[in-house]
């Protein structure tokens, strides 16, 4: 099972490396509840020492299907698509999807994702808790003068 690599941290940040995005492959996990192994995929909340967002790299085969559709007691999720095509299904409604597709699923909405490409499949998931975000972009961030270590 291949690990993310370190490049740094401190108190105020954790950078990781999960190399090539077309090697996703290489990565897996064991599902906690059902202990099957699930192959293309990896959580970064641990690795970055995340509080706040549970955000995974994901891959699927070419012309393959996400073995199960899901639902979250908590936490909605929001789908990025990166490379290749297929279909995404949310309740009775499904659609296609395509590199730039972006979807957010709320809790309750039933989901599953179909690769219908000749090509893996990579996207991003990011979950947070549904309705937990109070201030986002330019109300929550203060300019400061700093100088560039680069």
């Amino acid at each position: 099972m291949k690990e993310a690599i370190k490049i740094s941290e401190n108190e105020n940040y954790s950078a990781i490396d999960l190399g090539d995005l077309n090697k996703l492959m290489e990565y897996s996990l064991i599902h906690p509840i059902n202990k099957q192994e699930i192959e293309g995929k990896v959580f970064l909340k641990d690795a970055t020492k995340s509080s706040g967002t549970e955000i995974s790299f994901n891959s699927l085969p070419a012309n393959t299907a996400q073995p199960y559709f899901h639902i979250h007691n908590k936490n909605e999720e929001t789908y990025i698509i990166l490379k290749g095509h297929g279909f995404f299904q949310v309740d009775e409604d499904c659609f296609e999807i395509k590199e730039g597709s972006t979807i957010r699923v709320a809790p309750k909405g039933v989901r599953g994702i179909k690769n219908s490409s000749d090509d893996i499949m990579i996207y991003l998931v990011v979950q947070a808790k549904e309705n937990s975000l109070e201030e986002y972009t330019t109300a929550d961030g203060t300019r400061v003068p700093y100088e560039a270590k680069w």
